[in-house]
């Protein structure tokens, strides 16, 4: 029997019931480093106004403020493929679960914005580990017959942490009678914002310890007895061990050496479906998604909204961002990758371009910042769609494919690389907006909506479809 044919027949049919149960708890527990992401990336968003005057800095130093985390991204999701190969996919989460523990420490008690900044790099760093670890992990462990639902678990993860950082940032305001420079307990309302990370960074750390480690990663270790044990509990005793096991060494014969130089090749120095990564990683970026999440509240304030107004349709938003993000795992098995993505490409181009016109609107300046009604009324209207349809597909699916995609020989390496390139773009977006939109709001606008659009003809003619495929088939 062929590799391939053996692929299919110990790991298509369903997981039963007893084991399903455990593959999501294993599954729920490694997206817990999603979480973490979601909180760690939007819960700035409640800080950005009272660092801004705490510090005393104009818009651009406020921008690599909250900017300067992207670029520890970048360096955790670069490390975290060769590491998790060395290592282990699990020793990898608990790095990135102290990291989270010591940045929130150390956001919530700076002692001048140098520290700040270096803090957040460092939770930068650990956010970068969790975007590779979690979608690798969650990939090589789940059956493929669930596969593109459970690894939507990931995105799940991040919007729910982005949900819960806007709840509870909007809790520590009310208590701090609406000032975010307001003190609670001898600190800032907006220090606590940042400390309370620490509870989902130790749970994190401790749930580790419960779930087992990738059998691929224990194969290519020669743990064979500990790979066969993690195989019967998360795809059954119905399959043939020794066969499951001689098909995934075969795999990871050819991923042993994977490096970057594995990825050159082609036309433009890279490999052709490692570009298509990075493309997937970029346009995810592009359209500004994460202004929503890191600017929100201050984005509303700037056209006229009053502060506790703002943070509660931030909190909207995070709430439109998991109906989306749950309309996408039911489907993502069940129509593809690509529909979901033309959908969401499309959707996000018609939203993005109403905010610019609404926001062309915009009279006044400082204080006196309005919107007419009409204007303002799309604007809110339009932001909770954009934000819909980026979470019921791009939001899911490009996780979803950079886990599924790459060939097994360049898996790892191929996906550190994509994901770099996300928090690059993700930096970019985020460190230029606040000056941005001092130019001219709208244009900003339109210019993200020329990216959503161009991602149209993107999908169309280059992303594969990797819809119930087995790993091991990817080429």
């Amino acid at each position: 029997m062929s590799p391939t044919t053996t692929a299919q027949a110990s790991t298509g049919r369903p997981v039963p019931p007893e084991h399903l149960g455990r593959v999501i708890f294993i599954t729920a527990s490694a997206a817990m480093g999603g979480f973490l992401f979601g909180y760690d990336s939007s819960v700035i968003n409640g800080a950005v106004v009272a660092v801004r005057d705490r510090y005393h800095i104009g818009s651009a130093a406020l921008a690599e403020v909250v900017a300067i985390a992207l670029i520890g991204c970048a360096i955790g999701a670069a490390l975290a493929g060769r590491i998790a190969d060395r290592i282990g996919r699990i020793k990898v989460m608990r790095i990135a679960a102290a990291l989270f523990t010591v940045s929130a420490v150390g956001s919530a008690l700076p002692f001048a914005l140098w520290d700040l900044a270096l803090w957040r790099v460092l939770g930068g760093i650990g956010i970068g580990m969790a975007s590779v670890v979690g979608p690798a992990y969650i990939a090589e462990v789940a059956p493929p017959a669930y596969r593109g639902r459970l690894a939507s678990f990931q995105q799940a993860a991040i919007v729910t942490g982005i949900a819960v950082s806007q709840l509870v940032n909007w809790g520590i305001l009310r208590l701090a009678d609406g000032q975010q420079r307001g003190e609670l307990a001898g600190l800032e309302a907006w220090q606590w914002m940042l400390g309370v990370m620490v509870v989902p960074a130790v749970l994190y750390g401790v749930l580790s310890f419960a779930i087992p480690e990738s059998p691929r990663f224990l194969i290519d270790a020669g743990r064979i007895d500990q790979a066969k044990k993690v195989l019967t509990e998360v795809e059954g005793r119905h399959i043939d061990l020794d066969a499951r096991v001689t098909e995934i060494e075969q795999a990871m014969r050819s991923e042993r050496k994977s490096t970057f130089k594995d990825l050159l090749g082609g036309r433009f120095g890279l490999l052709p479906i490692v570009w298509i990564g990075i493309g997937l990683s970029v346009f995810q970026q592009l359209v500004g998604i994460n202004v929503a999440f890191y600017y929100s509240a201050t984005l509303w304030q700037s056209v006229g909204v009053d502060p506790s107004s703002s943070f509660f349709y931030s909190f909207t938003t995070s709430i439109v961002n998991i109906i989306g993000t749950v309309i996408a795992m039911i489907f993502v098995d069940r129509i593809g990758r690509k529909p979901l993505a033309l959908i969401g490409s499309t959707g996000m181009a018609v939203s993005l371009a109403l905010v610019a016109w609404a926001f062309s609107a915009k009279t006044g300046s400082g204080a006196d910042v309005v919107l007419p009604d009409t204007q303002g009324t799309v604007a809110l209207v339009a932001a909770h769609f954009f934000v819909l349809f980026f979470a019921l597909s791009w939001g899911v699916v490009v996780w979803v494919l950079l886990g599924e995609m790459f060939p097994n020989r360049i898996r790892a390496a191929a996906l550190g690389v994509a994901a770099s390139a996300q928090w690059l773009a993700n930096w970019a977006i985020t460190a230029s907006f606040p000056s941005l939109a001092d130019w001219n709001l709208s244009g900003t606008y339109i210019m993200y909506t020329i990216f959503a659009g161009l991602s149209i003809p993107f999908v169309v003619k280059w992303v594969p479809e990797t819809k119930g495929k087995p790993l091991e088939e990817m080429g």
